[in-house]
């Protein structure tokens, strides 16, 4: 009965004689004899696995490591899929809850279903951000053509800077013609500023009814650009004229399809009011627009001084071949008594340099008495620090805004006849 059985646990030695069978046979008598108080079926289970070992012409340490790395495959093959399936149902969740919209003030009653009800009543859930919210006011005087803009204060703003906090203005203009942009002042270190300011735009009746009024807020930064925070579209075709509207309205996320971005150019005023002396010193310009074929431009920076709207002198530097980021750091320098200072507009535009035809106007800014908003901070900081420098970046405007709103007559015929 002993022989039917094969020893273990070691199974090497299948070919051994006869002569030593019996101590071994007895030795696994013994073996089965201690796990008489095992399960008979784990006992035949691992018998069969003792078998099945035998059968492969393979070391068992070799067998092991073959079950080991399946076991191992196996298992790195459900991680992913369960992995996959986990990633597979959250994008879902997310792509349902973006799709979520919430209609906000449909009995179409109010005041702002008039002004803007495509964009103040729709909330596209998680996909809105917070930018803040802006009262202003708009009223239309048929008889002048004339439609006047009120800014009157903002509300929890988004920060823009480190500290938690914002430098806020306003632009305001009316597309599609955009033919004149005014700007607000400048609040420091605040969320809440409170404005107070009106501006007129002179459009017919007709115009109007195609027109859209743009209020964006930025956060002003001197010395790099300026940061949109929002901004406020009312198309005027759905306003009710028959009274002044006055509304809270909150701000959107800004587009830009009929905007031109012409770039930016940085340059420094110093005025020293007992010499008489205004200095301006042409430092940079980035991101200008592109004029010839290749992708380039060659521009150079025009400087005019004008005198009680009249174009009174002008300077200009040297061009810059083949760059959209030129740099100057050229300085000129005007004798302009204190008594004129007060009604002296700076005119700063760059030009494209052409050898054949003629110069191309790439964008302008005006400084001085009739500017708003940055430009008239930047000429007040100057006025107010005699003897300092005072660099700022300024967004580049079209010709034609600058044109329109400065309305320059003739060059002053006499300069020795100046009025003082």
């Amino acid at each position: 009965m002993f022989s039917s059985q094969k020893p273990r646990p070691n199974s090497t030695h299948h070919n051994v004689s006869a002569t030593t069978v019996h101590p071994i046979t007895i030795v696994s008598t013994t073996y089965t004899n201690t796990n008489t108080t095992l399960d008979p079926i784990a006992v035949a289970v691992s018998n069969f696995f003792y078998d099945f070992l035998d059968k492969i012409p393979l070391p068992h340490w070799a067998i092991y490591t073959i079950f080991a790395s399946g076991a191992l495959l196996i298992l790195l093959c459900c991680l992913c899929i369960c992995i996959k399936c986990c990633c597979k149902g959250k994008k879902k969740k997310n792509l349902k809850k973006d799709e979520k919209i919430n209609m906000l003030g449909v009995n179409g009653t109010s005041t702002t279903a008039l002004v803007q009800p495509d964009v103040a009543d729709v909330d596209y859930g998680a996909t809105k951000k917070h930018r803040g919210k802006l009262l202003y006011s708009l009223e239309y005087n048929a008889a002048l053509s004339e439609l006047t803009v009120g800014i009157k204060q903002a509300d929890s703003l988004k920060a823009m800077d480190v500290g938690g906090s914002s430098d806020p203005y306003i632009k305001v203009y009316i597309c599609p013609d955009k033919s004149k942009t005014c700007e607000t002042k400048v609040f420091r270190n605040t969320l809440n500023p409170i404005f107070n300011e009106q501006f007129s735009f002179q459009i017919s009746k007709s115009s109007l009814l195609k027109s859209t009024a743009v209020m964006k807020v930025f956060d002003f930064n001197r010395f790099t650009k300026h940061n949109i925070i929002g901004e406020l579209r009312v198309e005027l075709c759905n306003v009710d004229w028959n009274h002044v509207i006055e509304e809270w309205q909150d701000l959107g996320e800004p587009t830009k399809f009929e905007e031109e971005d012409l770039g930016e150019i940085c340059f420094s005023l110093r005025y020293v009011p007992t010499a008489g002396k205004l200095n301006v010193v042409i430092l940079e310009a980035q991101n200008l627009k592109s004029m010839d074929p290749g992708g380039f431009s060659d521009p150079y920076v025009k400087v005019q001084l004008a005198l009680d709207k009249r174009k009174w002198k002008k300077k200009k530097t040297s061009v810059r071949k083949k760059t959209l980021n030129p740099y100057y750091n050229e300085s000129f320098t005007f004798d302009v008594a204190f008594e004129q200072i007060k009604r002296v507009n700076l005119v700063i535009s760059l030009w494209d340099h052409d050898a054949v035809s003629r110069n191309d106007a790439m964008g302008k800014i005006f400084l001085g008495c009739d500017a708003t908003g940055n430009q008239l901070k930047h000429w007040a900081d100057m006025l107010s620090n005699p003897r300092r420098p005072v660099a700022q970046w300024h967004s580049l405007l079209s010709a034609k805004q600058v044109n329109s709103t400065l309305n320059l007559k003739k060059k002053i015929p006499l300069r020795d006849k100046l009025p003082l």
